[in-house]
């Protein structure tokens, strides 16, 4: 039936056209039923009048369920009801909207999935479809401009849609695997081929000779089978890339469909000449071939030269070989001499002919087909310097060259070249232009019988002839070759007797039947083919796994062509749909030959048939099992592995409790381990850990109905519960709640694991301890019992009738018990021993810390391995015997220490003894012993337990961790500042506090004063945060400006014990184990640490390790470990920590003239209110020691790095945090200066200037120069004087991008914007304010250097390496692309030396 489009440009069949000016409901229905199907979306557009009866046989018809066998119901309202299926009332009386989108839901029907109907479709050559299929209209919303398989593919709004589906055109789709429309495009049109498809039927496999999974000839065969009988939508095309010997990787690579017809084709020819049979393909070889040519690899012509392949002779097995007989044609390459007549030509093959659009350096396009091939057969004629050389008259001599046609193949391959280089912008483009082509296309003009004596021949030539070649004449052999020939060397044979007269010229008329489109850019975009049936002359969108009817004039649409006049070239991002590729057939009615039916196939393709619909039917079976799945998580607590394990259970809904149980039991390999009779299935929220029910006397129910039928997603998993064979299984009812109770020994100081107790939101208080008691065996009379709402929010239940609802019980629980007879119950809970066991408990945590390695120059130093005697072990080998208490090791090592430290300070001259001898000479810490019964305090000998008095800092407070961003896995951790460990600073305070003072407690909490809503506070004191804090300047400081603690102190709690590494770590280094309260701050944190590392606190770093091994310094003194969690690693580093107000700056070398401009130096520390002086005072004997750069204070400068870019010169008497901002991790660049600094004044501007010399087509080195003002004519005036340019002949341009502005040469001349026309720096468009800027010069009287192409190409080439190991921008630099190869040995073989 004839398709016309409508008013609304959609296409619509012809007898219902009026129907499209009614409304139109459009209805999106998101199917429910199955996981798989719950993120499509079925898009209907249906008249107004369409009664609810016909919208359910509609639904039904495209989803491809059994009507009546689900429901509709709305999906953005709160009424679920269905819709009335038996209703006769139209869509918008039953409440749908004309014009807008109405949303509703496929549903089960009374808990019973959708039943999938059987797809009698017929096979893809039915001819006609059924009027009642016809009468309806279905398909998307009309778009303006879009008709037909265009608009099936640029839907921005819902999924691909075709106007009929599958059952209705009796064609199915290809599934696109990522980016293989191309690969689907070429697949379809070969199939749409009846030649093709019936030569490759009549070819058989032998399993015996070959894998069929590598078998390029039998996946095609297979995939044609399916898409002639498959009844499915689109199937898969992965057999078949898999032949190709391709990865998963290339479904992601986009290529050419030309490049892949070539490559196909080559690649069919070599798995054929492998084989000995013959395809026959039908009709019989074509009259316009006379000689049958081998099969060769092809290669793209220049310009307008077809893929030629030359003539070489083979065995007659191969002379029927089916690419040959069906795609190639023959064509002569010539040159004729002009003065005598001789003429050197030799024949070549081609599979397609490649035609120009729009002929190089022309301003018009080729208007249609015709046009394009008439100029392919145009000759050109070789004079001046380009004459060609001729053998008979010894000179060189103008003559013709050309190709001429000598035989057209049985099926025409005409190639549109769309896709060209544009040599100004350097860009890939593609070339939109409108050229037509017929619908039948007589090829008889451009072939000239010729008297000559090579055979009948037609003059052609080649567009591309000024790329001359050498010309070589042979009278034996009349052969010719160019440059550009393809397969030289070969030897070829004079063929002028064995050709075959053409027939008449009015033979030679071809239908068109596949037009492949391409829909985007040069960049990339999408294939779809767009084919006509051999079988009722109806034209097909084939796009992707969409067929859908379409008419001429959607082929018409396919021209090219916009409205307006366009520039020369199309931007290279310019987006069209139009066709790239054509295939014509020969017009033959005794050789046109028609599709094989089903019963017609050979034997062994009706073999192939029917394992193909075994297959299929079993994978529909599969599907329909696996839409009657339920699939839910399942945990189960292994008796034996003492961890919680997690599978997904998949069992069938008709299966009972029972059977699930069993299938539970082995997939969580429990036989051997339990007994299955010690097992059930429980309902189990594992968020919550809660245990929601068990199926007492459900043993027999399906599954189905006990979860509530097959979902996608389930809000509840499955537990397998295992129990004792002396126990039974308690009995888990709805409404009850889980508690976890752990009961407290106050005595042991210890916590045991949790013992899990049921009970009802109802009971009280009192019922509740009952309840306990049971279970644990304590007294209910003396038992208090804490409930932890949440993290550290602890709550005393003592009211007896209040109920646990009241409480603030939920589904999972967790509660603190303790019966005893202390008089700890009689104090107020927040004073008792309880609350701050519970309180320690629930701040503790557990840090992995590695001590530096113990180095020749700080061993004699270390005193954090306290000794038992004189020949007792190292600490961490377990020394036995006495050990000496933490407040002797403190004491002991802080002593040491503190002499170290006013030794060191003697040495360095400095006058900060007196602040170090103000600090006070004793810690108080208080030793706890650790009870043998707490599980995570094991008695050791080398174990370590304290409660650490620290102090709380209610005036300066910090409430968030900040850390350093200098990431210490690179060789900078051995810079100068770390080098050694007690090096001094500018300021005269002193460098080693070695007093033990009491630490601060952060943020200001007395720990005796926090109550149960600790969690609310911590909260109130994260507001202020780093970054906001006014007062923070980097670091804090662990004493006020006396050196003497802020505050009062309290406890907190911190225990060691040693821990020994994996395998690997470096000899010597040690670690320990720490359990320390996360409210300690980093400054008590660090002096707890000080008798295991062995030099003060502020002698070592402490770094955070990440997951992925990167470390940042944590420099915040103040601000507690509350962001550490429980097995953070940290890892300590010798090195002076950063007192208040200093910050750690990273120094880099300004190399202006160097390939790599900017050098990392050292690590430093500068200080607020230090001027730039001062800082280069100290830097300069790093610079000397550690760096090796002999120069003097006057020599250097300081500026602001910003990436890489060098900014602000800072003056010597600038001050950091005055002048010049400051913060931590700071970068600064150092610039060696060839003269005394010239900078003296802010008001100066110091810019790099960088002359351009076009007549050498070079740029020569960076010179600073000095502006005291930010006046252009300055500029020039000292440009002018500094390189002997007159003033009016000199231009300049501002540089782009970070320094140092790297630019190709063969861009700078014409990219820049150059000799702006402003008469201020600061203004647009240079908007230079600042100092660093590049600024580029050049003489304008100075003449480019003039380039031949090689140069150019040289010069690119030296220009893209340079810039590419710069980092900088490359003048062309297109997207890599792989080369589209088929593997016939099945796959590629990598390269070892191939990364």
């Amino acid at each position: 039936m004839e398709m016309v489009p409508s008013e609304e440009k959609q296409l619509v069949p012809k007898e219902i056209e009026s129907a499209a000016e009614e409304p139109r409901v459009l209805c999106i229905v998101q199917d429910t039923t199955n996981a798989k199907t719950v993120n499509e979306r079925l898009t209907l557009n249906l008249p107004a009048s369409t009664t609810v009866n016909k919208f359910y046989e509609d639904v039904a018809h495209k989803a491809g369920y059994v009507n009546g066998t689900f429901s509709l119901a709305w999906a953005n309202a709160g009424d679920t009801a269905p819709l009335d299926q038996a209703g006769e009332m139209s869509l918008v009386l039953s409440g749908f909207e004309a014009g807008k989108k109405n949303f509703l839901q496929l549903t089960d029907k009374d808990g019973e999935q959708p039943q999938i109907a059987s797809d009698e479709s017929g096979t893809a050559d039915s001819s006609g479809l059924d009027d009642s299929s016809q009468d309806r209209f279905i398909g998307p919303l009309p778009r303006d401009g879009t008709v037909g398989c265009s608009s099936d593919y640029s839907s921005p709004s819902y999924s691909y849609s075709s106007i009929l589906n599958k059952s209705e055109t009796g064609y199915v789709g290809l599934v696109n695997q990522a980016m293989t429309c191309y690969l689907n495009s070429l697949l379809q049109t070969l199939f749409m081929t009846p030649e093709f498809r019936n030569a490759l039927y009549n070819w058989e496999f032998e399993e015996s000779e070959e894998d069929p999974v590598t078998s390029i000839p039998y996946q095609l065969q297979r995939l044609f089978v399916l898409l002639q009988t498959s009844k499915k939508r689109a199937i898969e095309t992965t057999d078949v890339t898999r032949s190709f010997g391709w990865d998963s990787s290339e479904a992601w690579q986009q290529h050419d469909v030309q490049e892949l017809c070539r490559v196909m084709f080559d690649a069919l020819e070599q798995k054929w000449k492998q084989t000995e049979q013959v395809c026959d393909a039908s009709p019989a070889p074509s009259s316009l071939d006379a000689n049958q040519q081998p099969m060769r690899s092809l290669q793209q012509g220049q310009d307008k030269r077809p893929n030629v392949r030359s003539n070489v002779r083979m065995s007659s097995a191969f002379e029927a070989d089916l690419i040959n007989q069906l795609y190639q044609g023959k064509l002569k390459d010539y040159v004729r001499c002009l003065e005598c007549g001789y003429e050197s030509w030799r024949i070549d093959t081609y599979l397609d002919i490649p035609l120009v659009i729009r002929p190089f350096g022309a301003s018009q396009a080729f208007g249609s087909v015709e046009e394009a091939l008439q100029a392919f057969v145009q000759p050109e004629t070789l004079d001046g310097p380009n004459q060609y050389f001729c053998e008979r008259c010894k000179k060189k001599c103008d003559a013709r060259k050309g190709l001429r046609f000598l035989h057209f193949p049985y099926l025409l391959t005409l190639q549109l070249k769309r896709f060209d280089f544009d040599y100004t912008t350097m860009h890939r483009i593609k070339l939109n232009d409108r050229m037509t082509f017929p619908e039948e296309l007589d090829m008889s003009p451009f072939i000239d019988v010729e008297d000559e004596k090579s055979p009948q021949t037609e003059s052609c030539t080649d567009s591309g002839a000024e790329n001359e070649g050498s010309c070589h004449s042979d009278q034996m052999s009349n052969d010719f070759s160019t440059d550009d020939a393809v397969d030289e060397g070969i030897c070829l044979d004079n063929t002028s007797t064995a050709e075959r007269v053409l027939k008449p010229k009015s033979s030679l008329t071809f239908e068109l039947f596949s037009v492949m489109v391409h829909s985007g850019s040069a960049a990339g975009g999408h294939y779809y083919a767009c084919i006509k049936s051999f079988s009722d002359s109806q034209w097909y969108s084939f796009n992707d796994q969409h067929v859908s009817k379409i008419t001429q004039d959607d082929i018409r649409k396919t021209y090219g062509g916009s409205s307006g006049s366009r520039g020369y070239y199309s931007s290279a991002f310019a987006s069209s749909t139009n066709a790239y590729m054509l295939m014509y057939r020969l017009k033959d009615p005794s050789r046109n030959a028609k599709f094989l039916e089903v019963e017609d196939f050979p034997e062994h393709i009706k073999r192939l048939v029917q394992r193909e619909k075994e297959s299929e039917e079993q994978e529909k079976r599969q599907r329909e099992i696996e839409r009657n799945t339920c699939k839910i998580k399942l945990f189960c607590m292994h008796p034996v592995k003492l961890m919680m394990m997690e599978n997904k259970l998949e069992v069938h809904k008709d299966k009972t409790l029972r059977e699930a149980t069993e299938m539970a039991y082995k997939l969580m390999d429990l036989e051997g381990v339990v007994p299955l009779d010690c097992c059930r299935l429980v309902k189990y929220d594992e968020f919550h850990e809660y245990l929601e029910r068990s199926y007492e006397g459900e043993e027999d129910m399906p599954m189905g109905l006990l979860l509530g039928g097959v979902k996608s997603s389930y809000m509840f998993d499955l537990l397998l519960e295992i129990r004792r064979p002396d126990q039974a299984f308690q009995p888990y009812k709805p409404g009850e709640v889980m508690v976890k109770v752990h009961v407290v020994d106050l005595k042991s100081e210890s916590i045991a694991a949790p013992v899990s107790v049921r009970a009802y939101l109802n009971q009280t208080i009192t019922e509740f301890k009952q309840l306990i008691a049971q279970a644990t065996g304590l007294c209910a009379e003396t038992m208090r019992v804490v409930l932890e709402r949440c993290y550290n929010d602890l709550r005393l239940l003592y009211v007896p009738n209040k109920t646990l609802k009241a409480e603030g019980f939920f589904r999972s629980n967790k509660v603190f018990v303790e019966s005893s007879d202390s008089t700890d119950h009689q104090v107020a809970f927040t004073d008792s021993v309880l609350w701050k066991l519970l309180d320690r408990h629930g701040n503790t945590i557990r840090l992995f810390v590695s001590l530096p390695e113990q180095s020749p120059g700080s061993l004699a130093n270390r005193t954090s391995c306290p000794k038992a005697s004189a020949d007792s072990e190292d600490f961490f080998d377990g020394a036995k015997g006495s050990r000496k208490s933490v407040e002797a090791i403190l004491e002991e090592s802080t002593e040491k220490l503190k002499n170290l430290s006013l030794q060191q300070q003697q040495q360095q001259q400095t006058s900060s003894t007196s602040d170090s001898q103000k600090s006070s000479e004793h810690s108080e810490f208080e030793h706890i012993e650790s009870p043998a019964q707490e599980p995570d305090a094991v008695s050791q000998p080398s174990q370590t337990e304290n409660s650490t008095r620290v102090a709380s800092d209610t005036e300066n407070q910090f409430p968030s961790e900040e850390r350093s961003d200098s990431d210490v896995n690179n060789d900078r951790s051995t810079s100068s500042v770390d080098s050694d460990i007690l090096s001094s600073s500018h300021s005269s305070d002193t460098l080693c506090n070695a007093d033990s003072g009491p630490l601060p407690l952060a943020n200001g909490l007395d720990s005796h004063s926090i109550t149960s809503s600790r969690r609310s506070k911590a909260h109130e004191g994260k507001k202020e945060t780093w970054d906001t804090a006014e007062e923070d300047s980097g670091t804090d400081s662990e004493y006020d400006e006396n050196g003497k603690s802020k505050t009062d102190a309290q406890y907190l709690y911190f225990k060691t014990e040693p821990y020994s590494q994996e395998d690997g770590a470096a000899e010597g280094q040690k670690s320990l184990l720490v359990h320390v309260d996360k409210r300690i701050t980093l400054a008590a944190f660090k002096q707890n640490l000080e008798p295991f590392v062995g030099v003060p606190s502020t002698q070592f770093k402490v770094f955070r390790v990440y997951a992925n091994n990167q470390e940042f310094e944590s420099v915040r003194l103040n601000e507690t470990l509350s962001s550490f969690s429980d097995d953070n690693k940290i890892t300590i580093r010798l090195g002076r920590a950063l007192k208040k107000g200093e910050y750690r700056v990273k120094v880099y070398q300004l190399l202006v003239n160097d390939p790599e401009p900017c050098k990392f130096l050292l690590d430093t520390v500068f200080a607020k209110g230090m001027t730039v002086r001062q800082s280069k005072e100290e830097l300069l004997p790093q610079l000397i020691d550690h760096c090796k750069l002999d120069i003097s204070l006057d020599r250097f400068r300081l500026r602001k790095k910003t990436w890489k870019n060098p900014g602000t010169v800072f003056l010597d008497y600038h001050v950091y945090e005055e002048d010049i901002n400051i913060s931590s991790n700071w970068e600064v660049f150092l610039e060696v200066l060839e003269e005394p600094e010239r900078m003296k004044s802010m008001s100066q501007l110091a810019v790099l200037t960088r002359r351009w010399c076009p007549s050498q087509m070079k740029l020569e080195a960076f010179r600073e120069v000095v502006l005291e003002s930010s006046s252009v004519e300055e500029l020039k005036e000292k440009l002018s004087e500094m390189i002997r340019i007159p003033l009016e002949n000199l231009e300049f341009a501002k540089g782009r991008g970070t320094f140092p502005c790297d630019i190709s040469v063969l861009e700078i001349h014409q990219d820049l914007d150059w000799n702006p026309k402003v008469s201020t720096l600061n203004v647009w468009p240079l908007y230079i304010c600042d100092d660093g800027a590049v600024i580029f010069y050049r003489d304008s009287t100075e003449e480019l250097m003039d380039l031949s192409e090689e140069e150019r190409n040289e010069l690119m080439k030296k220009e893209s390496s340079r810039l590419l190991k710069t980092g900088h921008r490359v003048s062309y630099s297109p997207r890599k692309e792989k080369a589209l190869k088929i593997y016939l040995d099945g796959g590629p073989t990598k390269d070892p030396g191939q990364d």
